[in-house]
């Protein structure tokens, strides 16, 4: 950064407590959002899950969906291999349309996990995947983005590095995540290689791999097993990666290409209808649920085709659209219907469920930026998601990664954390020593439990601000998005890498220093 705007004292506290794991910084992370100086572990829900779907109904879509599996086939496109594969499994494939037989795909997903571990290169940041266990990662997939000098514009690697760094320094973040902006400076085909870097060089924290060609996942298996081992790699699962089904109703050649790399090496597919309701899927919540069972019957189950037991979840990514533009809406009452009846399906299925984030349409990170990104999460949150991916940074739509929403949304990730924490019924939690202390017509303010839990009792934000107007104007009147442009720009200022073996990065820079002086540049 250009600006110094962090003090030395400052610098130097947030690098001592970075490593921490008690002390003054570990009390500021659990009252709030917090800085850069610890990281809070994946959420493990003590809330109850909240649904929408009686029996009936859920048996009803469920129905739904083995009709269109067996009546109407998901296509699997400029794919011999997979059209041979389920013609062995007994579906009946009429050209690229694949036709099941009612419960092939429920009978083949038996195999594959309810819960797995992803393993981070820092044992202390792997993740579960299922159960009650929800994990955040970033925004994933913006071309442009919206940076801290207010201009919308093309992504950079440094954006891309940058929106890592600041990842791993957020607590309430607990996964790196994937494409968190495409660097667009970067050849195509190399590119790959400089975001798989980045995400183990800048942080310790689970990644995903690329899917947008066989053969780069098939370099991002390469590079991942330079930093765990070979045998670890194909024995555990250090990659949960996005593959989207062509909805409606079709898996095509470069999605299934990455699905079968990954799977054949024992790493994560989140198998995900892309659905914009209205458009490619019908209007209807219970249509587009059933549409959604089927698409994800029909790739999950292919993973087990592949390799029997290799992970998968889940996936649905929800939105509606505006009948009069067409354009996507975020936000709105249909698609947290959809999230929450899905994830009533995905635990019948006895899968891992993704869905949901911080999603919003606003150009900016405004008031309807907010009210629709908290629309969204707090359904993710509430339906039971295990995966949430967009969870900091989305603005646009999706088209733009936003350094001032990053910030302002793990503010909110970490209240939603501390929601997910329930209520405290231990003998602390009761309180009874404060009320007999205080009792009737004094207040607790001075109290013994008061005095012993005040630090930590409530959620205090990094964002909002509470001070009375007079102190607001005599600190510059500053917005919520100005706070948090001066926030990210301190984090920036302060980071530091995590450790990395010297000859694993070595051999990580050797292998792709190897591929891309074997091919040219690309940039379509």
């Amino acid at each position: 950064m250009t600006e110094n705007l962090v003090t030395d004292q400052e610098a130097s506290n947030a690098r001592r407590g970075r490593g921490a794991s008690g002390g003054a910084a570990a009390r500021r992370a659990a009252r709030s959002g917090g800085g850069p100086g610890t990281q809070l572990t994946y959420i493990k829900r003590q809330i109850n899950v909240y649904e929408v779907l009686n029996e009936e109904g859920l048996a009803l879509i469920e129905k739904n969906a083995d009709t269109v599996l067996e009546e109407i086939g998901i296509e699997f496109r400029d794919d011999a291999e997979a059209l041979q594969l389920w013609k062995e499994a007994g579906c009946d494939v009429k050209g690229e349309r694949v036709h099941f037989p009612k419960g092939l795909c429920r009978s083949l997903l038996k195999t594959a996990p309810s819960v797995y571990t992803q393993h981070a290169r820092n044992s202390e940041r792997s993740v579960q995947i299922g159960g009650n266990a929800t994990v955040f990662a970033p925004v994933y997939g913006p071309p442009f983005v919206r940076d801290l000098d207010g201009n919308r514009r093309y992504a950079t690697i440094e954006d891309f590095r940058n929106f890592v760094k600041l990842a791993y320094m957020a607590p309430s973040i607990h996964h790196s995540g994937g494409t968190v902006c495409e660097p667009v400076d970067v050849p195509v085909n190399k590119r790959h290689l400089d975001m798989i870097y980045s995400h183990i060089k800048y942080s310790d924290k689970p990644f995903m791999g690329s899917v947008t060609a066989p053969e780069r996942a098939e370099d991002t298996i390469a590079m991942a097993k330079i930093v765990f081992g070979d045998d670890f790699v194909e024995n555990n699962t250090v990659l949960t990666s996005l593959i989207n089904a062509n909805s409606p109703m079709v898996f095509d050649e470069t999605m299934l290409g990455a699905l079968k790399v990954y799977a054949r090496h024992n790493q994560a597919c989140i198998v995900t209808p892309f659905i914009l309701a209205g458009a490619m899927s019908p209007v209807t919540v219970a249509g587009t649920l059933t549409q959604v069972l089927a698409e994800v019957l029909a790739g999950a189950s292919f993973t087990q085709l592949i390799r029997p037991g290799a992970p998968v979840l889940f996936g649905t990514f929800a939105s509606s659209i505006s009948m009069q533009s067409g354009a996507p809406t975020f936000g709105t009452p249909e698609p947290s219907l959809v999230s929450y009846g899905a994830a009533q399906l995905a635990r019948r299925l006895g899968l891992p469920f993704r869905t949901g984030g911080s999603l919003c349409a606003s150009k900016v990170p405004d008031a309807q930026a907010a009210y629709e990104s908290a629309n969204t999460l707090n359904s993710t949150i509430l339906a039971g998601t295990n995966f949430v991916l967009h969870s900091a940074g989305w603005l646009e739509g999706g088209l733009a990664s936003c350094y001032e929403k990053f910030m302002m949304d793990i503010d909110q990730l970490g209240m939603t954390q501390r929601l997910s924490e329930g209520v405290d019924l231990s003998e602390n939690g009761q309180a009874m020593d404060a009320i007999r202390q205080v009792g009737p017509g004094s207040h607790y303010l001075g109290c013994d439990h008061t005095q012993a839990n005040f630090q930590t009792a409530f959620y205090r934000s990094s964002i909002a601000d509470n001070n009375s107007y007079e102190q607001w104007l005599a600190e510059g009147q500053k917005t919520a998005p100005q706070r948090a442009n001066d926030l990210a720009r301190r984090w920036l200022e302060s980071y530091e890498a995590p450790y990395l073996d010297p000859s694993i990065d070595d051999g990580l820079k050797d292998f792709i220093g190897a591929k891309k002086a074997s091919m040219p540049d690309a940039f379509t």
